[in-house]
């Protein structure tokens, strides 16, 4: 038996908050009651790229740009049911779970970090994630 899936439920968006993709793909897919958002790079609404940044700075603009894909698709924080995340330098990590500690708060989504040679345009940190939406 072969399951063929009903495309017509599956809904991609792209936040007006952010950059629009500059490759094949969407900010966000929804399929029924998930919401998988693409990978998030340092790139600010204007485009520019972060990657000269520190890994703070870095980080928030991630953690900024994944806001507004949980917003386009009327979402939010406490809605991320898994949350992955690449970084280039694994030394960085605690940077990085602190920054993640502020911004999400109590919340505690399941989490994956995994330390990468590189990532696109000489970024040092990327997150992609799965959020929940209620009916």
């Amino acid at each position: 038996m072969t399951i063929v899936p009903n495309l017509a439920s599956i809904r991609c968006v792209n936040s007006a908050e952010i950059k629009s993709p500059a490759g094949h793909y969407s900010h966000v897919c929804v399929a029924g009651s998930l919401a998988f958002i693409s990978g998030q790079l340092p790139i600010d609404a204007d485009g520019k790229v972060l990657s000269d940044g520190t890994f703070a700075e870095q980080t928030d603009q991630v953690l900024a740009n994944v806001d507004a894909c949980l917003k386009a698709v009327g979402a939010d924080r406490r809605s991320l049911t898994q949350v992955r995340v690449f970084v280039a330098d694994i030394a960085q990590w605690p940077i990085f779970n602190d920054r993640y500690a502020e911004w999400i708060g109590d919340h505690r989504p399941a989490r994956a970090v995994a330390g990468v040679s590189q990532l696109h345009y000489g970024a040092a940190v990327e997150v992609e994630a799965i959020a929940f939406l209620s009916e």
